[in-house]
């Protein structure tokens, strides 16, 4: 295990803030606020935010932010022909968006249930189908920035070794990818017992979307910095300091920072924790067993505890590892890769005799 790391992502029960401001002379769009779907809808928000840019005329848009919301803004508004100064203060890998899992999950914790209205689901899905089909455009790359790997989720296991209780009431999220998105959402396949390699009763596979972030991260910079971008390292504590800056028109894509910027006490942390170990190349399969994930990305394994319920970190805005439940979250998948050696051990004996 290479190292831990914490974000917290940004969920606002009535969904992503996407929409305009009037502050003093200049035009700000919002662009933040998605949850655990920030890369998921970030094609499919952004350019929602740089048609509202675009509407005021502008020539020269200023981005505030350089996560996944901030470099999608600024890329689609270099397309649309604007010139684009990101204003930070931090970027890439610094970024919250460098802490993310690495799955195509475009209704993770995206909003609650009661507040997924007819209008928010006609939205979501054009920000959905938008984001996949661009992200077609990122597969086969050299060092394969966008991939397509299998994932299992297995049943039938050992005890969970964390000890994390499920939360007293748990929020209830959306869920939208069946009811809205069916045809971008692959089949689930019950392995049978003779095709089963794993040593649990159950394995269900289906296909998943993985970013490998950190090459991902670097293909985006160099678009924005191959058609002329500016990066201008640079923090905001109010509002009020945007009219420091040349350009009139900005795109807000700061993300959990706009809880304390913008004072928007609808933001609500979801804690995720990340344990990070070093990649195997020879490992193209994720497994969601026992309630931890295990995602293979090239820049380096991650694996994830997910607890006992979606309200699992909900609400804890704490940012400092917790070695103890890492360290039991890589113990999990280091006991069922054990316990498949001996599996296929025991399968190729009474094979062979």
């Amino acid at each position: 295990m290479t190292r831990t790391t914490v974000c917290t992502r940004p969920f606002r029960a009535m969904g992503p803030r996407l929409e305009v401001e009037q502050i003093g002379a200049q035009t700000v769009v919002h662009n933040y606020g998605h949850g655990g779907s920030g890369w998921s809808l970030s094609w499919g928000s952004s350019g929602i935010a740089v048609r509202y840019a675009l509407a005021t005329g502008v020539r020269d848009l200023a981005v505030i932010g350089c996560g996944a919301l901030g470099l999608t803004s600024a890329i689609l508004a270099q397309r649309a022909g604007l010139r684009v100064t990101i204003y930070a203060k931090e970027r890439p890998p610094d970024v919250r968006s460098s802490l993310a899992t690495g799955l195509w999950t475009p209704d993770s914790r995206i909003c609650l249930e009661e507040n997924a209205t007819p209008e928010f689901k006609q939205s979501w899905e054009a920000m959905a189908r938008t984001s996949f089909a661009t992200y077609q455009n990122y597969m086969n790359l050299p060092d394969a920035p966008v991939e397509w790997i299998d994932n299992y989720t297995l049943s039938g296991g050992e005890p969970h070794l964390l000890s994390a209780p499920p939360s007293a009431s748990p929020p209830r999220f959306a869920e939208l990818r069946q009811e809205l998105i069916p045809d971008l959402s692959m089949r689930l396949e019950r392995l049978p017992p003779e095709r089963n390699p794993f040593p649990t009763p159950y394995a269900v596979r289906t296909s998943v979307m993985m970013f490998n972030i950190t090459e991902y991260t670097s293909v985006l910079m160099a678009e924005f910095f191959r058609n002329g971008g500016v990066i201008e390292t640079r923090s905001f504590e109010t509002p009020s300091q945007f009219s420091q800056l040349a350009q009139q028109t900005l795109i807000n894509a700061t993300g959990y920072g706009a809880k304390a910027l913008f004072r928007d006490d609808a933001i609500t942390p979801v804690r995720g924790q990340l344990a990070r170990l070093m990649p195997q190349p020879d490992l193209h399969y994720g497994v969601l067993y026992d309630r931890v994930l295990m995602v293979p990305r090239r820049d380096g394994i991650v694996v994830q505890a997910l607890g006992g319920d979606e309200g699992f970190g909900f609400g804890d805005d704490s940012t400092a590892p917790d070695e103890r439940q890492a360290l039991a979250a890589v113990q999990t998948i280091a006991d069922l890769s054990a316990r498949m050696q001996r599996f296929s051990q025991a399968a190729r004996s009474r094979f062979t005799s």
